[in-house]
């Protein structure tokens, strides 16, 4: 995008244009125009690469890093469940390559790898399941509302649904008493 418009930079069309037809905005153009016109030419608006910081495991540490991630979470410790959280692996990156990553660093680096992090059903590990059951099948059911009752309704929300000039052996019929 940005060699285009070093040529039509070249061709004396304005950034306006530039933004037009590259459809970037106004912004972009003239920031290219100015680095285009300072700069040198196109030298001046080709890619830098990819931006942030550089990955601080080496290409060696990164193989051991997804041979450590293949053994599992129990191979390291954590074994009351089999998931991979980006928490766990920022803290297995700190055991075996002494590095601090964050939990959104560690992130990064599972996708990198092929790998995404997975997160763990919430549940108190006090929490009783024939009780949570008892309760749903007793309580829940006296508790829980019914339904509207079926009654002759209309589709408008300022006229009520009317059961005159309906015939007795209509559906719905008899469902709604007149109103008065």
């Amino acid at each position: 995008m940005r060699m285009q418009a070093a040529e039509l930079f070249e061709q004396k069309i304005k950034p306006p244009e530039v933004a037009r037809r590259l459809r970037v905005s106004a912004k972009s153009a003239y920031q290219w125009h100015r680095l285009w016109r300072d700069g040198g030419g196109a030298q001046a608006l080709a890619s830098r690469g990819p931006s942030g910081s550089r990955c601080r495991l080496s290409p060696r540490c990164l193989e051991k890093l997804a041979a450590y991630l293949e053994q599992g979470p129990a191979a390291h410790g954590w074994v009351e469940d089999q998931v991979w959280t980006a928490a766990r692996v920022a803290k297995l990156i700190g055991r075996k390559f002494h590095l601090s990553y964050s939990v959104s660093g560690a992130t990064r680096l599972m996708h990198r790898l092929g790998f995404s992090s997975q997160v763990p059903a919430r549940r108190v590990a006090e929490r009783d399941e024939q009780a949570v059951t008892a309760w749903k099948e007793g309580t829940w059911a006296e508790v829980k509302e019914a339904g509207r009752p079926a009654e002759a309704a209309s589709v408008s929300r300022t006229k009520p649904g009317s059961p005159v000039g309906r015939p007795k052996d209509a559906p719905g019929a008899g469902a709604a008493a007149p109103r008065s």
